[in-house]
């Protein structure tokens, strides 16, 4: 009876855990026949299609240069990112992984905070000194300058940003074990999702006039809110 019990505690454990990650694969690799090789596909559409001939497939399948340079900056952060899943990579596919490339410009470049939701992320510097950290469930912040060469690893989940703290530009690339990480922006989802005005106002304890500046540097315009609320 014992065992019986320990065993129901081990599925009731680790059954969660298997049902959220990437299934694994059941072949050396899938490389998806979408037609137009080499051009992007939707992500959510990759399992419906069939994998590619082995024998058809070649080094350059395997071989991504969409990273070689930054993406384009944004003028408030000073942040480029960009990310790569197997929608831009194929042969990413049904290999439970995905990657990103993130640039910061000198003098204060910072990749605002953020999670994902479906993956753990290892981040390695690149170029450059980066001030880097996140924030566990219990409000703890684990955080530090990155020299080029330095990794850290920010769990799934939580909440963690980068920013640039030396005199040239710096680069992170961060790889994720999940084909589909996710990203949640905070202050676009806090102050551009259309949460009702009194509700923000009362929970960061601001007032109106702070209000409409922060939904007018992250929010759509008012007309598009009115929108999807009528």
């Amino acid at each position: 009876m014992a065992a019986h019990h320990l065993l129901l505690l081990l599925l009731a454990v680790l059954l969660p855990a298997a049902a959220m990650a990437d299934p694994d694969p059941v072949q050396d690799y899938c490389v998806p026949d979408a037609g137009g090789h080499g051009r992007p596909v939707e992500l959510a559409l990759l399992p419906s299609y069939p994998c590619r001939s082995p024998a058809n497939l070649t080094a350059s399948d395997f071989a991504f240069a969409g990273v070689r340079a930054a993406g384009n900056f944004s003028g408030d952060t000073g942040f480029a990112g960009i990310s790569v899943t197997p929608a831009q990579f194929p042969a990413l596919h049904t290999l439970g992984m995905s990657f990103a490339r993130a640039d910061l410009s000198a003098a204060g470049g910072v990749n605002p905070p953020h999670y994902h939701p479906r993956a753990t992320e290892t981040a390695l510097v690149l170029a450059g000194r980066v001030y880097a950290g996140f924030v566990d469930s219990g409000g703890r912040i684990f955080a530090k300058v990155l020299e080029r060469g330095e990794v850290m690893v920010f769990p799934r989940g939580m909440v963690h940003f980068q920013m640039n703290v030396g005199d040239e530009p710096a680069t992170v690339y961060g790889s994720f074990n999940s084909e589909n990480p996710g990203i949640v922006r905070i202050p676009a989802t806090v102050f551009g999702s259309g949460i009702k005005d009194g509700v923000l106002e009362r929970a960061f304890g601001l007032s109106p006039e702070e209000l409409r500046r922060l939904e007018k540097k992250f929010g759509p315009p008012k007309t598009n809110l009115r929108e999807m609320e009528d």
